[in-house]
């Protein structure tokens, strides 16, 4: 990994748990920190042709961006911008098929991975997406680092909102920032 740091201006993760929220009504999510505050708020952006997803603090404030690097893409690329800068931070890469889910999180500009997201189990995303209630299985992730090492996970809870819960076991070499609005991004583009 390069000594790039992948910090945005007006946000600091700090912790090693959250819990994202959606809202009843569309695509509106919540990030909330291990004591309850709301730290991150991302929605998408509806009818447009490039899938876009604004991310704020919990004051309001632009913090960043995620937008779809081509019209209508639902396994394709997306980028994280700092709202503030405007600086391309890092790309949200979909590997979509049946069985696997995969989002690979890569460095902007050299394209370097970072860290990896990977659906656990082929049989529950087969369920998932093939279903007729499919999507209300709850879906887990595994996050490991730019060598396959595990970093966490993202659980789907039961409910009738999506609620995931982020763990960081270990973050030292990945942008937590990055993996949080992945969580959001993935379940709002998979429409889950």
């Amino acid at each position: 990994m390069s000594d790039r740091t992948y910090d945005i201006a007006g946000i600091e993760l700090t912790d090693d748990r959250y819990t994202v929220v959606q809202s009843l009504v569309r695509n509106k999510y919540r990030a909330e920190d291990s004591a309850g505050n709301v730290v991150l708020r991302g929605k998408q952006k509806m009818l447009k042709l490039k899938e876009e997803f604004p991310f704020v603090d919990a004051d309001g404030e632009p913090v960043f961006r995620v937008k779809a690097a081509g019209m209508l893409d639902v396994a394709g690329n997306y980028v994280l911008t700092d709202s503030r800068t405007d600086e391309e931070l890092v790309i949200l890469d979909n590997d979509y098929s049946v069985f696997q889910d995969t989002w690979t999180i890569r460095d902007a500009d050299t394209g370097a991975r970072l860290a990896q997201i990977d659906s656990r189990g082929a049989a529950v995303t087969l369920a998932r997406n093939v279903l007729p209630f499919g999507a209300w299985i709850p879906h887990k992730y595994e996050i490991t680092d730019a060598d396959g090492g595990h970093v966490g996970a993202i659980e789907g809870q039961f409910s009738l909102q999506d609620t995931y819960e982020i763990s960081v076991d270990d973050a030292s070499d990945v942008p937590k920032e990055p993996v949080v609005a992945a969580a959001m991004v993935i379940d709002a583009i998979q429409g889950n």
